[in-house]
């Protein structure tokens, strides 16, 4: 979101998934979309198949999307930035460049064709691994193609270099002047649903609902005359990487963690478990007894998706209505209630008579919501900005002019991650998901059906590392970092490129967080899962 507002005033997917269809062709890259996003890998299927779309893959892993590819590049993990300034020096070289386009509807590209100049395809090739060929070739028909979209997801955004890499996406976006028009843009695939929702309505330490920033006198105003009270705070909080660390240095001394599961998806876990333990209160709200949760001095029942009613926004920003399917049992209660209660407790009278006295109050003191009612969505989504009720939805951002008013070239150099494989830890490993479980686990891993599909941990190794390990397919390996060790079954596979290993992480059997670095990007916060280095040796 840092990366794509910078760029163009607003942090979110410029484009309706079914734009692929008008797309010449598609850049996918840091997403597996076949197992993280499946309905959207089935749109981009059928825009390849049956629309003649020209499909580029850019990841080091060789994921299922590669064989409808007309073009994959394997960059080394971490390079992001370097390959995406190779592709627009080419483009550029090549004439390829929009130019009434950056003329008329940016800033800044003198700056950014200054600093890409460096980056020969013999110079990127060195840094990335990537051959000269499949770079021109790459560059070329993302260049020549009217219009083009690109596609992303974690791959990208978490490295210490994230909001660069997303800010290099938005360049060659705008380079080639594919924002704001149909079949075009820069799309984030959103991690898990309604993420796109919880941002929209401020569950971000510096805005307040649709993005409205904290520091700014006059949204403050507002919303202490909406709410009736005095004296909101003006400085922004902590994101969720900068909690626990104060939380250990003794800072923080409470904590409420709803609906995540720190103890097994944030980075180098032995020292989250620390800042835990230092933590004075914690309360955690789930639907199950989670890895987090046992370390809680309250737990608060909280209910899953079929048993609430309200809406969802999902990565397209379509407000949709959620519907309780299923009546709550024993202690449950719908998360609104659990909040509402507590606020009361503690001596602010949050009463609503329910999600739908809830949205009014979000259109009063959302702008970008202001026309999205339930009486609108009860049959179909409808996606923001939508300023009043007569307003039909914006499904493509940016048309005629950025939200921002000019789009902002920003020109980026290639860093190296905070650690590279060395003697003593030649490996590098690189975290994610696989199609059979979601993030920790916590729903997944209750239903057998899943887990008679995917049992156990696997992680994936390349033959010609798996030969000079001596390791066969479901030999036990045992995987070290700086920071922990872990245990784990191998499936000897192809997908990793030699000298990289990939380990999910929704196993707390064997926690893959144990290993990853902490290091954070310096902007959005974000912990490299993607790169560190490890020891792998057969166990035995």
């Amino acid at each position: 979101m840092a990366g794509l507002a910078t760029a163009f005033g607003s942090g979110a997917m410029t484009n309706p998934i079914n734009d692929v269809f008008k797309s010449e062709a598609i850049l996918v890259t840091g997403s597996n979309t076949t197992e993280n996003h499946p309905i959207f890998a089935n749109y981009i299927k059928e825009a390849i198949l049956r629309k003649g779309a020209k499909l580029i893959v850019i990841d080091p892993r060789k994921i299922d999307l590669v064989d409808y590819a007309s073009i994959w590049l394997r960059p080394k993990p971490g390079t992001d930035v370097a390959w995406i300034n190779g592709l627009m020096h080419i483009i550029i070289k090549e004439g390829l460049h929009a130019k009434e386009y950056i003329e008329e509807r940016t800033e800044g590209f003198e700056e950014l064709k200054a600093c890409v100049e460096k980056y020969t395809p013999e110079y990127v090739s060195d840094l990335t691994g990537i051959s000269i060929s499949d770079l021109m070739n790459a560059a070329i028909a993302f260049g020549k193609a009217e219009p083009a979209s690109i596609m992303y997801a974690m791959g990208i955004t978490q490295h210490i270099t994230g909001t660069d890499n997303v800010k290099s996406l938005a360049n060659l976006a705008m380079l080639c002047g594919n924002i704001g028009v149909e079949g075009g843009g820069v799309n984030p695939l959103r991690g898990q649903n309604n993420v796109q929702g919880a941002c929209d309505l401020g569950a971000l330490p510096n805005v307040l609902t649709g993005y409205q920033q904290v520091a700014d006198d006059e949204v403050r105003k507002r919303f202490e005359k909406s709410w009736e009270v005095e004296h909101l705070p003006e400085a922004p909080g902590l994101t969720v990487t900068e909690m626990f660390n104060v939380a250990e240095e003794g800072k923080v001394k409470a904590m409420y963690i709803m609906g995540e599961n720190p103890m097994l998806s944030d980075p180098d876990l032995n020292h989250i478990e620390k800042c835990i333990n230092s933590l004075e209160f914690l309360v955690v709200q789930d639907i199950f007894l989670t890895e987090t949760a046992k370390y809680a001095d309250v737990v608060f029942p909280g209910v899953s998706f079929a048993e609430k009613e309200g809406t969802f926004t999902n990565s397209e920003r379509k407000v949709q209505r959620v519907r309780k399917a299923i009546e709550l049992e024993g202690e449950a209660r719908e998360d609104y209630w659990i909040i509402s209660e507590l606020s009361k407790r503690m001596g602010f009278q949050m009463d609503y008579d329910g999600p739908g006295e809830i949205m009014e109050e979000i259109c009063k003191v959302t702008p970008s919501y202001r026309g999205i009612t339930y009486e609108r969505i009860e049959k179909e989504g409808i996606p923001w900005p939508c300023p009043d009720e007569s307003h039909p939805g914006t499904p493509v951002l940016h048309v005629g002019q950025f939200a921002r008013g000019k789009g902002q070239f920003s020109a980026i150099d290639y860093k190296e991650p905070a650690e590279l494989p060395d003697e003593e830890y030649p490996f590098l490993l690189s975290t994610g998901r696989v199609l059979e479980h979601f993030h920790t686990g916590t729903m997944t891993r209750e239903g057998r059906g899943l887990n008679m599909l995917y049992p156990e941990l696997l992680a994936e190794i390349n033959p010609e590392d798996a030969s000079s390990l001596g390791i066969g397919n479901g030999d036990v390996v045992h995987v070290a970092s700086r920071r922990g060790d872990i245990e784990v079954k191998t499936t000897i596979s192809e997908r990793p490129d030699k000298g990289v290993i990939f380990v999910p992480f929704h196993f707390k059997e064997s926690p893959v967080n144990v290993l990853t670095i902490n290091a954070i990007d310096p902007i959005a916060k974000i912990p490299e899962y993607k790169v560190c280095a490890v020891r792998v040796e057969k166990v035995g």
